[in-house]
């Protein structure tokens, strides 16, 4: 392969990863666009649905539809299903509390666990050099959450939930290998998506439990309400983004080495900065910055650790994420 077709491709590879941030930075606005208005288990639900759908339009045509999920590893699929599950409540239930920003990067403490479960349940080897980027990183968290502290909020737990459960949905997928089709894996997904949100708005939907006082409780427990054309629109549109930043960022590692791509997902980061400011007027404290870049740089340094070892990385990318 000519050296110019190999820098194409890694061209390529990053447009493609910087626009998997791109949508997926935009799925989680949308999200935390309805905090004050709808329940997030009908947020999810609906673009469930329509993310459903997208995938089956983008990967779907030309394979039988039994094809899809056919499996002889339904366990795990349920298994990775309600990791994602636990992810994404918890990390979309801290956005009602916290800034984008700062949930976004403790969230992006996950690539970072990975290389821990690797190493604890897989038994990868991970060198000191990597234990030591975890444990930065893990500082990191520890400055924008600052336990102990009067500015210190429970709801900074969450986007750590969502990390360790990230973490262990990719955890299972290492351990599944590439028997399964990609196609069968998100499908799978969005289907326990929609059997648990249908189950909690059957238990939660006629607002029983709602009024507690926190904006993430609420978020969670709120009573179902008719969408409005402008919401289902919304909807749409939080479905196209989850199904095309899978698409995208499974298109960056299938084209080229972990290490040259996992770096540029970090910009998400930065998006959400970004966002942050313009929507909602969020302005990261310079601590909070701080351990953002620390987050940012450990996670960076073990992706090129990784592509310097020539193996494939325990910090695999979060194709999955939201």
């Amino acid at each position: 392969m000519s050296q110019a077709l190999v820098s194409d491709q890694a061209r390529l590879s990053i447009l493609c990863v910087l626009g998997a941030s791109l949508a997926f930075s935009l799925n989680d606005i949308t999200v935390k666009y309805f905090t004050d208005s709808l329940p997030l288990h009908e947020v999810i639900l609906f673009r469930s649905l329509f993310g459903m759908a997208f995938i089956l339009f983008l990967f779907g045509r030309g394979v039988p539809f039994k094809t899809m999920f056919s499996t002889r590893r339904l366990l795990r699929h349920i298994l990775r299903g309600l990791s994602v599950v636990v992810a994404n409540f918890a990390f979309f239930a801290g956005l009602a509390a916290l800034p984008l920003a700062e949930a976004s990067a403790i969230f992006f403490i996950a690539p970072l666990l990975i290389t821990g479960f690797s190493a604890f349940f897989l038994g990868e080897y991970v060198g000191v050099w990597r234990w030591t980027a975890l444990l930065v990183g893990l500082l990191g968290v520890l400055i924008i959450v600052k336990p102990g502290s009067a500015a210190f909020q429970w709801a900074v737990i969450l986007p750590l939930l969502s990390a360790i459960a990230y973490a262990t949905l990719h955890t299972i997928t290492r351990s599944m290998g590439l028997a399964e089709a990609p196609i069968t894996m998100s499908l799978y997904i969005q289907l326990v998506f929609i059997v648990v949100c249908l189950g909690m708005g059957v238990m939660f939907g006629d607002g029983r439990f709602e009024g507690l006082g926190h904006p993430s409780a609420e978020f969670i427990l709120r009573a179902w309400a008719w969408p409005s054309g402008r919401d289902v629109l919304l909807f749409v549109a939080a479905g196209f983004f989850s199904a095309s930043g899978g698409y995208l960022i499974s298109q960056a590692y299938r084209s080229s080495s972990a290490g040259l791509v996992a770096p540029f997902e970090y910009s998400t980061i930065i998006l959400a900065v970004l966002w942050g400011y313009i929507f909602w007027q969020e302005v990261p404290g310079l601590s909070s910055a701080f351990g953002i870049f620390l987050i940012i740089a450990s996670g960076v340094f073990v992706a090129i650790r990784e592509f310097k070892r020539q193996v494939p990385p325990a910090s695999q990318k979060l194709s999955a994420r939201r």
